[in-house]
């Protein structure tokens, strides 16, 4: 099984052809890119992937958001003629202003190419049936995901405008097998189906393929999903708009994405100095683009907080591609300080949910003068005892954090359920 896989050596030699071709077609076609190249000295036939590293600077968000800001609405960064493009997109804005983010259908059909990978990964063939529980805005992962599932040959049901309920009818109605949405929603389903006596148990749904959120790679979190829902696998995977579909789950190790390194070069860095992240030590995950010709990014920094596995390849699965524990661990940027710890929603939610019986649960963070301080509400299941279930919580977090973390108890149904990536943290 190992042997299918392409080794370390075999990824690089196809990581650099694919680097060359790329800035070959960036210069001078790519204003944005062009201008960026030229004056890091990097040229079309950089010797080795450790030398465009070495030359070629960080792309940055803040730096894409003054492009488009100076030159709308869709900026440089455009490797053709406005008139070759056929799809637009947008970032969500949660992290800053909102991206506009436009494709041809070659750059397209690319991003479709790596959701079927999630989709192997997962075990997915033609014979199975989607449900898709988005609303279908602008973001990029609705739309790819749904149109890789239709190439695959599946059968795909979209579950945009629908309430909780109509969808939950919908998956059982059509048996369908693979449900596509976020972990929180996924959680939801269940609840509501819960609520409306629907039982789970005979569903047909083997798959729940979520993203949006780190949720799917937090042990607590896949388990109260696969508790709601009897024989299903959860399979986690991440994405973003401006770089399109980027890891899939590995199908040995539940929990461990594996970067797309046929479309991807990643990196791993110390998101303070810059500088590379040595093996098993987390950073932030930095991706060039290879196959979305387009609108490429060359070292993007994507923000998102990552843990580079230390154990070398070949994984368990067999395949050689970066390994990253635990999923997305967080955005760098998420990150505050309390007291002098560092804390990760990620970490919270993992101490949160993984004794079971918490509901739904918001975090507060309250900045007074110059302290932050963390305190959390939760919603207990039914039938658990609250004050005892906000005690262990509190003993969890002072063990983890070495902080006092006070934990209140919301009335039932009180704190807010979500069909997107859910808000919980909240400043103040």
């Amino acid at each position: 099984m190992a042997a299918a896989f392409p080794n370390r050596a075999a990824i690089e030699t196809e990581q650099l052809a694919k680097l060359r071709a790329l800035l070959g077609a960036l210069r001078p076609a790519n204003p944005f890119q062009t201008r960026r190249l030229v004056e890091a000295g990097v040229t079309t036939d950089v010797a080795s992937l450790s030398e465009f590293v070495r030359r070629s600077p960080f792309t940055t968000k803040a730096e894409l958001v003054a492009d488009q800001a100076e030159h709308p609405p869709y900026g440089t960064n455009l490797t053709f003629p406005l008139a070759r493009y056929t799809r637009c997109h947008a970032t969500s804005g949660t992290s800053g202003a909102p991206l506009r983010w436009l494709d041809t259908p070659e750059s397209w059909d690319a991003l479709l190419d790596n959701w079927l990978a999630v989709y192997r990964a997962a075990g997915v063939t033609a014979a199975d049936r989607f449900f898709f529980a988005f609303s279908f805005g602008p973001f990029l992962g609705f739309w790819t995901a749904f149109e890789a599932a239709a190439r695959l040959g599946s059968l795909c049901l979209p579950g945009g405008g629908l309430s909780s309920r109509a969808r939950l009818r919908m998956i059982l109605e059509n048996r369908v097998t693979v449900l596509c949405c976020t972990p929180t929603y996924a959680i939801r389903l269940g609840e509501v189906a819960a609520e409306e006596k629907i039982s789970l148990a005979q569903s047909p749904v083997r798959a729940i393929i979520v993203a949006g959120e780190p949720g799917g790679s937090v042990l607590g979190v896949r388990a109260r999903i696969e508790q709601l829902w009897p024989g299903a696998r959860v399979f986690d995977h991440h994405g973003m708009t401006e770089v399109g579909p980027v890891t899939y789950e590995c199908p040995a190790c539940p929990g461990v994405l594996h970067v797309i390194e046929s479309a991807y070069f990643s990196e791993v860095i110390d998101f303070v100095s810059g500088l590379p992240a040595a093996p098993g030590v987390s950073g932030e995950l930095v991706l060039t683009t290879l196959t979305r010709l387009a609108s490429p990014l060359l070292r993007y920094r994507t923000g998102d907080f990552v843990k580079p596995s230390a154990k070398g390849s070949p994984c368990a699965c067999g395949s050689h591609e970066l390994a990253l524990e635990g999923g997305i661990l967080g955005r760098v940027d998420d990150m505050i300080i309390v007291r002098g710890v560092n804390i990760y929603p990620g970490a919270v939610e993992e101490i949160i949910c993984a004794g079971g019986g918490v509901e739904e649960y918001r975090v507060h963070v309250r900045y007074q003068q110059a302290l932050v301080e963390l305190d959390v509400e939760i919603e207990p299941a039914s039938g658990v005892d609250g004050p005892a279930l906000a005690a262990r919580l509190v003993e969890r977090f002072q063990h983890a954090f070495a902080l006092r973390v006070p934990v209140a108890i919301a009335p039932a149904g009180t704190l807010p359920r979500f069909e997107m990536k859910a808000r919980r943290w909240v400043k103040e």
